[in-house]
């Protein structure tokens, strides 16, 4: 009995099973493989014409068998044929496929004797099966095994007889770039390019103890709780490259650190290995440095930078180091040309006026989750572009040494000692000072980066909540909107969700009262609840910098700020009115100390601005004064007739009635809209009432509680004279008399012209009750301002009651729907996601805002 055979192969890559029929290719595959894993030629067959020993169908068969393996192999899927694959032509085409999809290609042969093949044959199909082919493929996979090699497929492993094929147990092996158990903290170095003394000081800034040896040289560092990851091109340049080795090269055999390969150090192994190589670009005084160390050294050199991956994949796959980048088709996959992208770049095979070559920019096409960090392209600042960044900002040619602190995205860095080596091209000095690079999200923003499914508009958006869908409709509705009418996109880190309404009163003279919501979060398990008034204003996000260099940093250049209404548009038609207001609210926060509490130097803020009728002048002149007009000018004349008929003897009393009560709720609808407008001029007379702190540098405040939030709305409005505080009460919602207070504070607050109140779960959502995911808040609106939304006469008994039939259901799916995409955008924003993807939820909101859903709910 042979002992057991361990075979490797690839975890995502091509496995050919090479056999002569009869071999047990297809049992060995059904063994050792997931049925989904196997793509098999009698399948294939069969798909095609219903019958697998049909030789007219085998043209077909193998393109629909090439097919399948193109898509597989195209998501990265370990995709295993079965199949002859006897035919030198047929390995070649699909070790081509392999190729075309950069994964490797492993072959299984399963060289098994003719007399059992021959004999599984008639088993299988008869005993009159015809076996000559068996002893033709047998031939045929004989001349062609010692060659399979040099046909594109990278490992063979051969199987002689049934022993082996029977006992033999596969064995999944991780590609050298998959270290995605790795997940942090890192801290991520640029090109160093023989600049020993800077990176010893960087990695001291970054909090790592340096380890020498007895001659004091460094040979390791350590942090207790992070890892180095260098991102290649340690040599050439510099001053002292085998310093630079001899520390890399110790703190990654301790584990203290990984490395990626550069091309410096490609083309350093080509030289240490006595190939023909043009000594230039630093290479001449590397190999002039590395004479000067021992024999020993030079070999351990030599192993190290052989050996080094051309990238690697961290933290589940949401990052990936590269020396020059990796375009997303590339994570994960090996070839030659993965590698030679990783090294090198994408060039379009021209060059530049200093003989260098032109690189296609292609971090401004990149639209892959994973962040990609690399460097080989010299740049003053590192900046973000699409979720990528370089962090090689010219140490050698007396710029600075840079690291990305991961996840934090932190940038530091300490300056060259001086220029130690002259660029053919100019190299510009930074604009920002020693440790303090810029760091700006850039990047277009098209149809395709927010929402679309296959080449079809529309989509979905994974929240950390649910996944949202959006529909063709309201995805173009959303586009046309933002294409149109919207602020500059990189202010736009969120849109406010609806509020729900109550659920319908059980009083039947009112239509919404807190009892309602108060019942509704106790129900699903909400014990308190902050009540906050309803201000008569208008919705409005405000983004406000401390200075114009952090709105450059983080947003756009040349501004302080931005106010927006939840959709998009520019609050305010006069940019300096913008511009004053914005001012008088940094004064604020900054007399408030968030700036320094909150450790930012830029906030965003969600709340309301007074008066309601601030930029409604057209519409509550065409839409409600108009109304009041008419109707004042309409019932006193019907009064007029209505009494003469009365003279007359004629039975109009009920009629005369109905509209004596019409001009009374005329009367009480202008007055709603009356008592919420009055005139401004510039910012005098504008107030905003904050009611949330959404965000500031680097974090997201929307899921704190609501006493969080009204305690700086505070803290602004004893700052400011623009800032409105906003009342609020506390409710214990299964302690009847608190309850009962809070109704009573409701009424009061409505008794006074105010528009009612908003009810939230305190600690702050999300929350999930018995039935779901609870409201985020409900609003609980006077009886008087129902008239603007359902007209003058929606109290009329026979208006109410249609009324109390309204679907809910709808608005109240958007609202959580919405509250949970802005959720996503505050925190993609937070962790610095590229513009498209904090823009799919922002879009997200808009395109559900689109619905046709009644707006006066």
């Amino acid at each position: 009995m042979s002992s057991e055979r361990v075979l490797t192969v690839p975890q995502s890559g091509l496995v050919l099973l090479v056999g002569v029929p009869g071999a047990g290719k297809t049992t060995f595959a059904a063994r050792n493989f997931l049925p989904s894993q196997i793509v098999g030629l009698d399948f294939c067959r069969v798909a095609v014409g219903d019958d697998p020993t049909d030789p007219t169908a085998d043209g077909d068969a193998l393109d629909l068998l090439h097919h399948m393996v193109r898509l597989r192999l195209g998501r990265g899927l370990l995709t295993v044929v079965d199949a002859g694959n006897v035919q030198e032509r047929a390995r070649r085409q699909l070790a081509r496929i392999a190729k075309d999809n950069d994964v490797p290609c492993t072959a299984i042969v399963l060289d098994v004797p003719e007399s059992p093949a021959r004999q599984r044959v008639r088993e299988r199909h008869g005993p009159a099966a015809d076996t000559r082919d068996v002893a033709l493929q047998y031939r045929e996979l004989h001349r062609g095994l010692g060659r399979m090699q040099r046909q594109g497929i990278g490992r063979v492993h051969v199987l002689h007889g049934p022993p082996e094929v029977d006992t033999a147990v596969i064995a999944y092996e991780r590609s050298t770039d998959d270290r995605r158990d790795r997940t942090g903290p890192f801290d991520i170095i640029g090109d160093v390019h023989g600049c020993r003394s800077e990176l010893e000081a960087l990695l001291t800034e970054l909090g790592y103890a340096l380890h020498r040896d007895r001659l004091g040289r460094a040979v390791d560092a350590t942090h207790p709780e992070r890892t180095v990851l260098f991102v290649g091109d340690l040599v050439d340049r510099g001053p002292d490259s085998p310093g630079v080795l001899r520390l890399v090269m110790g703190m990654v055999a301790s584990g203290h650190a990984l490395c990626v390969s550069g091309n410096h150090e490609n083309k350093l192994v080509r030289a240490l290995k006595g190939g023909a190589v043009r000594p230039s670009h630093g290479l001449a005084e590397t190999l002039e440095q590395l004479d000067a160390e021992s024999e020993e050294f030079r070999a351990r050199v030599l192993a190290f930078c052989a050996g080094l991956v051309d990238h690697y994949r961290l933290d589940g796959g949401r990052l990936v180091v590269a020396h020059a980048g990796l375009a997303e088709r590339y994570h994960g996959r090996t070839s030659g040309r993965v590698r030679s992208f990783a090294l090198y770049g994408e060039t379009i095979g021209a060059t530049d006026e200093y003989g260098l070559p032109v690189r296609h920019p292609w971090a401004n096409d990149y639209r892959g989750r994973a962040t990609v960090v690399y460097g080989h392209v010299p740049t003053p600042e590192p900046e973000w572009v699409n979720n990528t960044i370089c962090l090689d900002t010219g140490c050698v040619f007396g710029g600075r040494l840079t690291a990305l602190r991961y996840p934090e995205r932190a940038l530091v860095a300490v300056p060259a000692e001086r220029i130690w080596y002259r660029p053919a091209r100019p190299f510009p000095s930074p604009h920002a000072g020693p440790g303090a690079p810029a760091l700006r999200a850039v990047g277009a923003v098209d149809a395709g980066d927010v929402f679309m499914d296959g080449d079809r508009l529309g989509g979905k958006v994974e929240t950390a909540h649910g996944t949202v869908r959006v529909g063709p409709e309201q995805a173009a509705a959303a586009l046309e909107m933002m294409s149109r009418f919207a602020v500059d996109p990189r202010w736009l880190l969120y849109l406010p969700p609806a509020i729900a309404p109550v659920p319908t009163s059980g009083d039947p003279a009112l239509l919404e009262r807190p009892e309602e919501a108060f019942t509704h979060y106790l129900d699903n398990g909400v014990h308190r609840v902050v009540c906050q008034e309803k201000h008569a204003g208008t919705r409005a996000v405000v983004v406000v910098c401390r200075d114009e260099g952090a709105a450059a940093r983080r947003f756009v250049p040349e501004a302080l700020g931005a106010v927006y209404t939840r959709t998009g548009r520019p609050f305010f038609a006069d940019p300096e009115v913008e511009a004053e207001v914005l001012t008088a609210l940094r004064e604020a926060v900054g007399a408030a100390g968030l700036w320094e509490d909150l450790d930012t130097d830029w906030v965003a803020l969600d709340g309301e601005l007074l008066p309601w009728s601030l930029g409604k002048e057209d519409l509550i002149r065409d839409r409600y004064a108009t109304v009041g007009a008419a109707a004042r000018a309409a019932l006193p004349e019907a009064a007029r007739v209505l009494a003469a008929a009365a003279e007359r003897g004629l039975d109009v009393a009920g009629l005369a009635r109905r509209v004596e009560e019409r001009a009374t709720r005329i009367e009480a609808f202008s007055r709603v809209y009356r008592r919420d407008s009055r005139p401004t001029r510039g910012p005098a007379g504008v107030r905003y009432a904050p009611f949330a702190l959404l965000a500031a540098e680097g974090a997201s405040f929307a899921g704190r509680d609501p006493l969080w939030h009204m305690g700086l709305a505070e803290r602004l409005a004893e700052a400011g004279p623009l800032v409105l505080a906003t009342r609020y009460l506390v409710v214990a919602t299964a302690d009847p008399g608190e309850v009962t207070a809070a109704a009573t504070w409701w009424r009061d607050l409505v008794d006074a012209g105010g528009a009612g109140m908003v009810v939230k779960p305190s600690p702050g959502a999300p929350i999930r009750g018995s039935a779901g995911p609870v409201q985020p808040g409900l609003k609980v609106r006077s009886p008087e301002h129902l008239r603007i939304a359902y007209g003058p006469d929606y109290d009329v008994p026979g208006q109410l009651a249609v009324l109390r039939n309204r679907r809910l259901a709808r608005v109240s799916a958007m609202a959580l729907s919405q509250h949970a995409l802005g959720l996503e955008a505050l925190a993609r924003h937070a962790r610095q996601e590229p513009l498209r993807r904090v823009h799919q939820p922002v879009f997200g909101v808009l395109a559900l805002g689109a619905e046709p859903v009644d707006p006066r709910l």
